[in-house]
């Protein structure tokens, strides 16, 4: 991946042969929604599934643009928040699709966040035994992260998406005016994913975020290069490793840790979201991975340098309220997707842009790990 300008309109591929898609990024996208529906279900309708916030900000908007196009649709709407992926809200969601007699050659419009995504994306994998749908992600972290992939999902209690199916979308449109309304914390958070890519394989795109990280958060043309950069890198790698038999779960990295963390706070919004977890999370690994002498404390902290300057949590005490220890959070590392036959799989690091697959990490070492660090 080299790093430079994206040319205007340009879509980066995602190539998994007959489930091949493009993500479309730029601005005013959303008027060309109906064109789009049309070219992938022509005659047929739609559904939008969204959240409360992002229908009362960018809903009209999106409506606008399926009746241009005289495309008949519903919408349903869930409450904003990573508690809307859950059981009772996957049975509402495909309900209502029921109900609106959308037939399986119709479409599903994914119109949210990750969270919206997610939902929306496992509910058109099951009904009807698989529908289409479209990603039109409105947060940077689903637009760099969660609608790339195919990944579709909701938690349970015993963790963070623990229950879902591969299911590919047939395209994802990225309009980059939608990022105006997100409100800051939000976009710090979507940040986090976007370093990731920096950190795991590219260290390239590390330095230029280092470099322009001020315009991206200006939405300058920066924006809309770190997006396309992040949605090549995530293209790239799964175009390798679909279902994640392999170099797929280095995009895990700081996620075992992060999904811990937001178990512990039960997806509470209020004291974490997603990629401040994955922030913090990120961190863990390298300072975790710097313990076993795999990388350079200089390392570490040139990474938690650059996430603390853009207001990112980078530690365990900088979530509010009470903190968790050490047992808790190994409870539900225990859950975690990664855990195979009960070892511990983690994704460390080498140094920037060095990440690899690490297995059977011993629960002992993890433990003593994390209860050194709530000690501090």
């Amino acid at each position: 991946m080299t790093i430079g300008k994206i040319p205007a309109g340009e879509a980066v591929p995602v190539e998994l042969g007959d489930r091949s898609y493009k993500i479309e990024i730029g601005r005013g996208l959303l008027k060309q929604v109906g064109t789009l529906a049309e070219h992938f279900a022509p005659g047929g309708r739609c559904a939008i599934v969204t959240d409360a916030n992002v229908n009362a900000a960018q809903g009209e908007k999106l409506r606008a643009g399926l009746d241009a196009a005289q495309i008949e649709h519903a919408t349903i709407e869930v409450p904003a928040g990573e508690k809307s992926k859950s059981t009772d809200m996957l049975d509402q969601v495909v309900d209502q699709l029921l109900a609106a007699r959308l037939e399986r050659s119709d479409l599903v419009l994914a119109f949210g966040g990750g969270v919206v995504g997610d939902l929306a994306g496992f509910a058109a994998a099951v009904t009807r035994r698989g529908m289409r749908f479209i990603q039109i992600p409105t947060s940077l972290l689903a637009q760099v992260d969660s609608s790339v992939g195919g990944k579709t999902g909701i938690n349970s209690r015993h963790g963070k998406n623990l229950i879902g199916a591969f299911h590919q979308p047939v395209h994802v449109l990225i309009d980059l005016d939608v990022l105006t309304t997100l409100p800051n914390r939000e976009f710090r958070a979507g940040y986090a994913e976007v370093v990731k890519y920096g950190l795991i394989k590219f260290p390239d795109f590390f330095k230029w975020l280092e470099q322009n990280h001020n315009a991206v958060f200006a939405h300058e043309e920066a924006l809309a290069e770190a997006i396309a950069k992040s949605c090549e890198a995530k293209a790239e790698i799964v175009k390798n490793d679909e279902t994640e038999k392999g170099e797929r779960a280095l995009l895990n990295l700081g996620h075992t840790f992060g999904h811990a963390l937001e178990g512990f706070t039960s997806y509470d919004s209020d004291r974490l979201i997603h990629g401040e977890g994955v922030a913090i999370g990120m961190v863990l690994a390298h300072e975790f991975s710097n313990r076993l002498n795999l990388c350079s404390i200089d390392d570490v902290a040139r990474m938690k340098a650059h996430l603390q300057t853009v207001g990112l949590p980078t530690t365990i005490s900088d979530i509010p309220g009470d903190l968790p220890n050490a047992d808790t959070l190994m409870d539900f590392i225990a859950q975690d997707k990664k855990v195979v036959r009960g070892s511990l799989t983690f994704i460390l690091t080498n140094g920037i842009g060095k990440a690899y697959i690490a297995n059977e990490i011993p629960p002992c070492e993890v433990n003593a790990f994390l209860k050194d660090r709530l000690s501090k």
